[in-house]
């Protein structure tokens, strides 16, 4: 467990005048396999709203403390307070969230037409954020000659955030990468969600055509101090060795993915997740994907059990353009039970039934569905091979 103190020898802190913040340039988060964190986590019995109020990794006094400041610089498009909560009564366990500001104030989405359109700089992209937005930059020890080598990832803020501690984590901007995932950055992904010893921190993916609003890669990352049905919904295995899982739970069938920490498994994942989402992409299938510790695959359990990390994977149906009508929009976190609503009247009427059904009308016709199922079942079979 790390403190205030721990954080003297790098100052994740911007200085007062805010002519220095470029020249200050961008501090390292430098960490390595001590300090993944894969087993041991518990959710509290009452679970408090701000993360830093229970104990704290290194990798969460730099994110709380650097994300605290920029609330006080006022960086951000709007100050996130309390957001009003509810757990919607039902058998899913929906936490909703109030959060008329995101809905008013976040950016509008760019003119997306294909899950594999093309970066274009002339649109906004993470090269034109302002100085000040980034926290820190991430970058993984080497693990021995034989280990892959991880790319810097910047860990930067949300301006239009959903939760506390809403990041962004983007491989170096200049390279140009449109929103299609790649390994490198879903295992620092991975690696953020190990770091962390909040079992709130969950980290996503949209794809374009999945409500990604800005096309240049980046996954989010966020503190949210409630468990999620996901976490410990039973599954049951589509192939033999268990390479991949179906979630058929409510809200939304997905695909899991599971390993119970740092090491060989963990690497085996992220190309078992990659192969599926380039399947995705290039038969034009926009995707969710979503990152949180939880209960091994198999039968329902505890979500106090929280023994290693599940990847949550769904196939939707593409929407394209600015989304305005339903409660809420639904991408990563909808998917996964967690509910940013819109307007004080859907936050005060939704029911989990209004809830379920708008998730369901995103999701693939079962035809479909079922012929991803079958192509991704496909694709672990070959890893035998």
């Amino acid at each position: 467990m790390a403190g205030p103190h721990d954080l003297q020898e790098t100052s994740y802190l911007l200085p007062p005048n805010p002519e220095d913040w470029e020249k200050q340039g961008t501090p390292d988060f430098v960490y390595g396999e001590k300090d993944l964190i894969g087993k041991g986590i518990r959710w509290p019995r009452n679970a408090p709203s701000i993360p830093d109020t229970l104990p704290q990794s290194r990798f969460d006094c730099a994110l709380c403390s650097a994300w605290r400041q920029r609330v006080e610089l006022g960086l951000f498009r709007y100050r996130l307070e309390d957001l009003q909560t509810q757990i919607l009564p039902g058998s899913v366990g929906f936490v909703a969230q109030l959060n008329i500001e995101r809905g008013v104030q976040r950016r509008r989405p760019q003119n997306i037409q294909s899950v594999r359109q093309e970066f274009d700089p002339e649109q906004f992209n993470f090269n034109k954020i302002r100085p000040g937005e980034v926290l820190f930059r991430l970058q993984r020890e080497s693990n021995g000659p034989a280990a892959p080598k991880q790319e810097d990832i910047l860990v930067m803020i949300n301006v239009s955030p959903l939760e506390w501690g809403h990041v962004l984590l983007v491989p170096e901007p200049a390279h140009g990468l449109p929103q299609r995932l790649l390994p490198g950055v879903l295992r620092a992904g991975l690696e953020a969600v190990l770091l962390s010893l909040h079992p709130g921190f969950r980290v996503g993916f949209n794809s374009l055509g999945g409500l990604a609003s800005v096309n240049h890669l980046h996954l989010h990352g966020y503190y949210l101090a409630h468990p999620l049905p996901v976490e410990s919904a039973p599954s049951t295995p589509l192939d033999p060795k268990g390479c991949i899982h179906l979630l058929q739970t409510l809200p939304a069938a997905g695909f899991l993915f599971y390993t119970s920490g740092p090491g060989p498994d963990l690497e085996a994942l992220i190309n078992r997740v990659c192969r599926a989402t380039d399947y995705l992409s290039d038969h034009e299938i926009a995707h969710n994907l979503f990152v949180t510790r939880g209960a091994p695959p198999g039968q329902a359990s505890s979500s106090s059990g929280l023994t290693g990390i599940r990847v949550i994977l769904w196939a939707r149906k593409s929407s394209f353009g600015i989304k305005e009508s339903g409660a809420f929009n639904v991408a990563l976190c909808e998917l996964a039970g967690h509910l940013p609503v819109k307007t004080s009247q859907d936050f005060s009427s939704l029911t989990e039934a209004a809830a379920v059904a708008l998730i369901q009308d995103c999701l693939l016709p079962q035809t479909q569905a079922d012929e991803v199922q079958a192509a991704l079942v496909a694709l672990m079979a070959q890893e035998e091979l």
